[in-house]
Formats: C-alpha cells, structure tokens, sequence
C-alpha cells in the first residue's frame, strides 16, 4: 500500500512541476444581494466591485487547472428595515447593509486549449469551486450581527484574449449566513453575487 501511495505522489509532484503557473491583476464589477430566510421586507440588489490578484494553474496538455488568488470584494444589499415596526420605532429605514470581504477563491477550471492555434488568439473556460471570505468591515447598522466569514460557492465561464486577458463572469451562492437579525431568532441572510471581472496575466 505504501509503494502505490509513494507513486501517486510522485506522480502528482512530475505533474505539478511541468504545471504552467501565471499570475496578475483583476477587478471588476457585482451586483450582489442578501437571501433572507424569510421575506419579512423588501430587498434590493446593489453594485459593488472586486479588486486584487488572481492567480492561475493549468496542466499542459489536458485543459485542466485551478485558479486562486487574494482579492477584495464589496457585497451586501439594500435592506428596508423600516417596513417592519420593530425596527422603524428604532429609527431604522432603507439601509445599505455593506459587507466588505477579503476573499479567497479556490476553483477547479476547464480550458479548450486544443483548437488548431485559435487557442493563441482566444480560449474559452468554465470554472467552479469554494470562495472562502474573511470579513474586513461592514456598515454601520446595529439590528444585525455579523459573521466573521462565509463559504461560497461559485460558477462561471469566460473567455481568454492573445493568453493574456480573461474576461470572466460567474454567480456565487453563499452557502453560510453573512448576517443575523439582532431581535429577532433565526432571520438570516447569505450573499448572491454576480460578477464580471477582467484579469491581466504576466
């Protein structure tokens, strides 16, 4: 049984180590929302943005990868508070419930990278997996407490000019809460976003 694990991993290591690693700057723009446990009041999707680095991974002659990076990103969502009297006799109306995140992505990625030389002018992908987000500041609103973190998970698909420029777009669901009302037991909320982001690679 040893022997088989040493030679996977062995096996891993070559193949890693022909992996072809690339890495650059990416920003773009979300459109993101809070999906509250129950509609208690209305919702309003806002645009927010994303900025850091984004890294990338693939294996030559398979069109398979991952991509990660460290990137900022701004979510949350316009909450109307004040239709509820529990939290209008607060003082609470329309609020902007900004959520302000450092994220990691994490995902497994697909790349035609066979298509008789027009992969060197462009290159569709697909690609999917976890983003795991720390929480770095949120607005001020004191009816909800916040999570230090959240899991997501997300889908996308893009496209890559000359092997340089990636044009992305993807949907992330979050599959833990963001927020948590303060006066109330089990109102909750977790993220959507949709996002379209361009990178630049060295």
């Amino acid at each position: 049984m040893k022997k088989y694990i040493i030679i996977l991993l062995m096996s891993v290591a070559a193949v890693a180590a022909h992996a072809q690693f690339r890495y650059g700057p990416a920003a773009g723009v979300t459109v993101t929302d809070l999906k509250f446990k129950q509609d208690l009041v209305s919702v309003d999707q806002t645009v927010g943005g994303t900025a850091g680095i984004q890294c990338e991974m693939m294996f030559p002659g398979i069109g398979f990868g991952i991509d990660f990076g460290l990137m900022y990103n701004l979510m949350g969502a316009k909450v109307n508070l004040g239709e509820k009297k529990i939290w209008s006799v607060d003082g609470y109306g329309n609020e902007r419930l900004a959520l302000h995140y450092i994220q990691i992505p994490l995902h497994l990625r697909f790349k035609w990278t066979r298509m008789e030389g027009l992969e060197d002018y462009i290159a569709p992908f697909v690609y999917g997996g976890p983003d795991f987000t720390i929480l770095a500041a949120h607005g001020k609103c004191d009816a909800m407490k916040y999570a230090g973190g959240e899991l997501g998970l997300t889908a996308g698909l893009g496209f890559e000019l000359y092997k340089k420029w990636q044009i992305s777009a993807s949907h992330t669901w979050g599959m833990t809460y963001a927020m948590k009302a303060q006066l109330l037991d089990n109102w909750s909320a977790r993220n959507r976003e949709w996002t379209v982001r361009l990178a630049y690679f060295f």
